[in-house]
């Protein structure tokens, strides 16, 4: 008896070469040795190359690069004003680029298919997606809810129904929760603390000083990701590939700044690219550098985006 999936992601747990290999070479049960995020990071690595959308636009004679950057744009917009996740937002467009692998769209209704592949997304992701209502309202009522529905089914069975791709919201998410040890005492940031003891106060500054330097290291590293997402350039790369660049990126942009107010920060970069060079060894070294460049050029091009991230 054969069961549906949505997502594909059960049978990946189970029949993926990267996760057996590991449990494998480890002599142990993966359920008992790893937890879940480590678990989703395995396979989300592993799955990267056969969920990357390179080249979408080849066959698609009526949409450009350009049209695809100021959808892309529009759509970060409006995951803003609906309050959605990053996530939300970067499943939707890795949604969009494989459809338009598989089928050519026309360039009245690339609108249509932006707004489809954000609902498709939220259903995914959210606890509650958008009224239908509510999203075509936003396309200024261009299309009809017949429309969308249509073309929503339309993408899922071009997709197999395999949703749980791999996303700059999920690398940007595992890197920085694993590379801020920050995180630990942050909770203690809240009590109150004796102004008689000066050895405890200056311990609580450095620790807020220290929280608030990864807050915007991070900060910094999504908005170049969220950069990357709407530039065709970057079609090319991997998302954890991306990642690890943007957070890189983020520290040597915020090093100078940061480092002349508190001289402690400087651990606060060591540990947050801590797992990003463990992973740089493992990795084209020139695809790395190639994809820093890139970015570089990217926030270049616009300081506006991140100069209040920089400043701060």
């Amino acid at each position: 008896m054969s069961t549906l999936s949505d997502s594909g992601f059960e049978e990946d747990l189970q029949s993926s070469p990267a996760v057996k290999q590991w449990t494998v070479d480890s002599s142990i049960r993966l359920t008992l040795e790893c937890d879940y995020e480590e678990c989703c990071f395995i396979i989300q690595r592993h799955n990267e190359q056969q969920f990357l959308a390179q080249n979408c636009l080849d066959h698609q004679p009526q949409i450009t690069a350009e049209a695809r950057s100021r959808l892309i744009s529009w759509l970060i917009a409006v995951h803003r004003q609906l309050k959605l996740s990053f996530e939300s937002c970067c499943l939707a467009v890795n949604i969009m680029d494989r459809f338009l692998i598989s089928t050519s769209v026309a360039a009245d209704c690339f609108q249509l298919l932006g707004v489809t592949s954000l609902l498709i997304a939220t259903k995914q992701v959210e606890v509650c997606s958008p009224r239908i209502k509510e999203l075509l309202s936003l396309c200024c009522n261009s299309f009809s809810r017949e429309q969308l529905c249509n073309l929503e089914c339309l993408i899922l069975l071009r997709l197999n129904f395999r949703l749980v791709a791999p996303t700059l919201a999920f690398f940007l998410d595992y890197f920085t929760s694993r590379g801020f040890p920050g995180h630990q005492t942050s909770g203690h940031l809240g009590k109150t603390i004796p102004t008689q003891d000066r050895n405890i106060y200056n311990e609580h500054r450095a620790a807020v000083d220290q929280h608030s330097s990864e807050k915007r290291l991070k900060w910094l590293a999504c908005k170049v990701c969220e950069l990357s997402l709407a530039d065709y350039t970057f079609n090319k790369y991997i998302p954890s590939v991306i990642v690890q660049c943007a957070m890189k990126l983020a520290k040597d942009l915020l090093t100078p700044s940061v480092q002349s107010t508190d001289n402690n920060s400087s651990k606060t970069f060591h540990s947050f690219c801590f797992e990003e060079n463990l992973l740089l060894t493992f990795e084209n070294q020139v695809l790395f550098q190639q994809c820093t460049e890139d970015l570089k050029l990217l926030v270049s091009l616009n300081q506006d985006a991140v100069q209040d991230f920089v400043t701060l």
